[in-house]
């Protein structure tokens, strides 16, 4: 017995027809759709503060309009997904509307919730929980009144629950990516809690698809040998009870799966490959084996794991200013030289006027700026200017939006690209990471 799990979804903004394809033709037993990042926690927690109603990723509930009727004709078919966001219950209740209006009411909906402490954050600091920096053991309290979001990566345990309920659509807030596809390996083998290995393996399973296409040929160092990359298959773990899987995608779908592919997606956001570190175990992603197992197949086997530690890790947004960046496209001989010096230039008239602000950045696009370093410098026919601006002042930076278009008379001649009017200003929202003690965080379920 083996299960296939898909996932039809990397990131909030993914191709919006990956997941219907894949449904179609990926003969699942698990779809999963994976929208969460660290600033879209920020973005959504603004909405919900705008409208309680909202807070999720509204694009799944046209995904799930889509689906039903999939749904209708594969009846066995369970979806997990953490679009439930900063309000998976409000998710939730407008799944349930879409499931009424197309005869899906048998259908079972859960919500996982909990991981939301933004209510509870005075509580825990008076409890003792500091949310010291991770990265540079700065206190909490320097942040404390700018913070808009702050969220616990749940694991895999409240997903089990939620699918022993007979859920079979599950609606998560924040969970360990991993843990999308780790939960349906463990209710369906009925693996024990601390059978670190195989948690490991699914954990590497589920890590492997989270991104959706970058395990199919997408980003791939070798993508001109990808077949039709405008068809590209979304990945499919098929977990055998081992935790042993092989990775593939739909038949007749563009990408590519081989080793190459699915190691460069291993490593992808990788600190210490022996010792990644989820809610559910820390996995060995150095144990792991990789080998093709025929067309788009590759076999993975091997992975150990370790006890997961004690702790949650935090995700908290807060308010840090206002940026704004603009462009201008710069033609004609020695461009890089007019791009740089008509930054410049912009720069020079904000301080002139006491409206400096503190942080700027000029880059010439084109001539090697957005690798810097890597390449050599060039001297091209054209490059792109862009300066980019970030202040504790809206005021500053609102000045700085009004400083390209005076360049195209009163700077070096060649430059165009000004007419789709002023750069946007825009709130700077800041990462905190944090982690939390795991008795002071408890992940729920509901039954809608």
């Amino acid at each position: 017995m083996t299960i296939r799990v898909g996932n039809g979804c990397g990131f909030w903004g993914d191709n919006l027809d990956a997941p219907i394809r894949l449904a179609e033709h990926g003969r699942l037993d698990y779809l999963t759709l994976e929208y969460l990042a660290e600033l879209t926690m920020s973005i959504l927690a603004l909405q919900k503060q705008r409208d309680p109603q909202t807070g999720y990723a509204g694009d799944f509930l046209d995904v799930l309009e889509r689906l039903t009727p999939i749904l209708q004709q594969q009846p066995k078919l369970k979806i997990i997904t953490n679009a439930g966001g900063m309000n998976p219950i409000s998710c939730a209740e407008k799944a349930k509307g879409i499931f009424a209006r197309h005869g899906l009411l048998a259908r079972r909906i859960a919500v996982v919730h909990g991981d939301d402490l933004l209510p509870r954050l005075d509580e825990l600091l008076a409890a003792g929980h500091p949310l010291t920096n991770l990265d540079s053991g700065a206190a909490f309290s320097s942040i404390r009144d700018r913070v808009v979001s702050a969220n616990a990566y749940l694991g895999a345990r409240p997903i089990v629950e939620a699918l022993q309920q007979g859920a079979d659509l599950v609606i998560t807030g924040r969970v360990a990516d991993a843990s999308l596809a780790v939960a349906p390996a463990v209710h369906e083998f009925r693996w024990d809690w601390s059978d670190w290995n195989r948690l490991a393996g699914a954990t590497v399973a589920g890590h492997l698809i989270e991104c959706g296409a970058q395990a199919t040929g997408g980003l791939w160092c070798n993508w001109q040998e990808a077949n039709d990359l405008a068809n590209v298959g979304y990945p499919i773990a098929e977990i055998s009870p081992d935790s042993s899987c092989r990775l593939t995608k739909p038949e007749d779908s563009g990408g590519a799966v081989n080793v190459e592919t699915i190691s460069e997606q291993l490593l992808y956001e990788v600190g210490d490959p022996a010792a990644y570190l989820t809610p559910d175990v820390v996995a060995d992603f150095a144990s792991v084996s990789l080998s093709n197992a025929g067309r788009d197949i590759v076999g993975i086997s091997g992975c150990t794991g370790k006890p997961a530690t004690s702790t949650y890790k935090v995700s908290i947004a807060y308010r840090d200013g206002f940026s704004a960046a603009g462009t201008l496209v710069i033609a004609g001989p020695n461009a890089a030289e007019k791009a740089r010096r008509s930054g410049e230039m912009l720069l020079d008239r904000l301080r002139r006027i006491g409206m400096a602000p503190e942080h700027s950045l000029i880059e010439c696009l084109g001539a090697g700026d957005s690798v810097a370093g890597v390449l050599p410098s060039s001297d091209p026919p054209e490059v792109v200017l862009r300066v980019s601006v970030r202040d504790a002042s809206r005021a500053k930076v609102e000045r700085f939006t009004k400083e390209f278009a005076p360049l195209v008379t009163s700077g070096p001649p060649g430059i165009t690209g000004y007419t789709t009017g002023r750069p946007a200003v825009r709130e700077v929202f800041a990462y905190w990471p944090a982690l939390i003690d795991k008795s002071a965080v408890k992940g729920k379920v509901e039954t809608l």
